[in-house]
């Protein structure tokens, strides 16, 4: 039976009322959903040459691409392209871009989120998702100062930017509580409004969607890579993440064994852990002795970024922690007592 989804968002904003529709792309099952909606709103508003699409790149903490029985399997970088160019944005107005820091010969070098956390001294938090900002949001915001300034100039006023995010309700109480529509910035250079134009779509309803997708889906979601079963990992944002359930981050770990030791090193070194009420290391431990998904693909992260991912953690691992790590001073229970894998 056919899943009834909404057709138009009730909250849809006066696309034509902004400068730059700037649609944020993660390669997730949700911002293809998302890209569809909006790019169905902004060709029927004639407005469609406004926007620029990012995707705020994790490097080698995201998803990567494979090759299983033969066949290539995109990474989430090449499926927030993919998602961008399937529904009529061309290939110059999609941006990728990345959190960078001066490096040893006066270039910029990227500055990946787990150097970032393992600097800080603790991991991300429900009360203190400064990943979100740090490593995604604030990217791509810096990444809008060389339109707004000289557009700024030209129209004489605050630049008008639509943030467009494939956040929903499913997802979480908090992205539940978040306004579809929101004005986020305000500023003499710009104001910047959000837009979540699929937030009431269920779950279900969008792996429907997927069924006759334009686009792929990325392999992790599945069982195997093709398998088409939605038997994977339920979240794809960063291949390890601390909001994530104990499933996805057991069979994350198994798809990526050496960055799940990497996060692992942080969190031996720094003391705190990896999620509020469990530690990554107990998680391994426990996989290792009573049992795990079968991770169906293993990513060998042996090539130069990774190497590079973990000398520039080694070293920021080296110096003393911005944060002392107090959330991870209390005992945290027990994982298991003897049982099979955690739910």
């Amino acid at each position: 039976m056919t899943l009834h989804v909404p057709a138009w968002p009730s909250a849809a904003p006066d696309l034509t009322s902004y400068d730059v529709l700037a649609p944020q792309l993660s390669g997730g099952k949700d911002s293809a959903v998302m890209m569809a909606v909006f790019m169905e709103a902004a060709d029927a508003a004639g407005v469609a040459d406004r926007v620029i699409s990012y995707h705020a790149s994790l490097g080698a903490l995201e998803w990567p691409s494979v090759v299983f029985d033969g066949v290539h399997y995109p990474g989430v970088s090449e499926l927030a392209a993919l998602q961008s160019s399937a529904f009529g944005v061309p290939a110059d107005r999609h941006k990728e871009v990345t959190r960078t820091v001066p490096g040893p010969d006066g270039t910029r070098m990227p500055h990946s989120l787990l150097t970032e956390i393992a600097l800080y001294g603790r991991f991300p938090r429900m009360g203190s998702p400064y990943c979100r900002k740090s490593a995604k949001e604030g990217v791509v915001s810096s990444a809008w100062t060389p339109i707004v300034t000289p557009l700024r100039r030209e129209l004489g006023r605050p630049v008008r930017i639509l943030k467009v995010m494939g956040l929903r309700s499913d997802e979480g109480p908090d992205r539940k509580k978040r306004p579809a529509f929101r004005t986020v910035q305000a500023n003499g250079a710009r104001i910047v409004d959000e837009w979540l134009p699929v937030k009431d779509w269920p779950t279900a309803a969008v792996k429907e969607w997927h069924a006759t997708a334009p686009v792929p889906y990325c392999w992790t979601y599945d069982s195997v890579p093709g398998a088409g079963d939605w038997m994977g990992t339920s979240r794809c944002s960063c291949a390890l993440c601390p909001y994530a359930s104990r499933r996805d981050v057991m069979l994350s770990s198994g798809r990526r064994p050496r960055l799940a030791a990497l996060y692992a090193e942080v969190e031996q070194v720094r003391g705190d852990s990896f999620c509020a009420s469990w530690r990554l290391t107990d998680l391994l431990r426990h996989a290792a002795t009573c049992g795990a998904p079968d991770p169906g693909v293993v990513c060998p992260d042996d090539g130069p970024e990774f190497a590079a991912l973990q000398g520039q953690v080694r070293a920021a691992l080296a110096l003393e922690p911005r944060k002392r790590p107090d959330l991870a001073r209390r005992s945290s229970r027990p994982l298991c007592d003897g049982c099979t894998a955690p739910h």
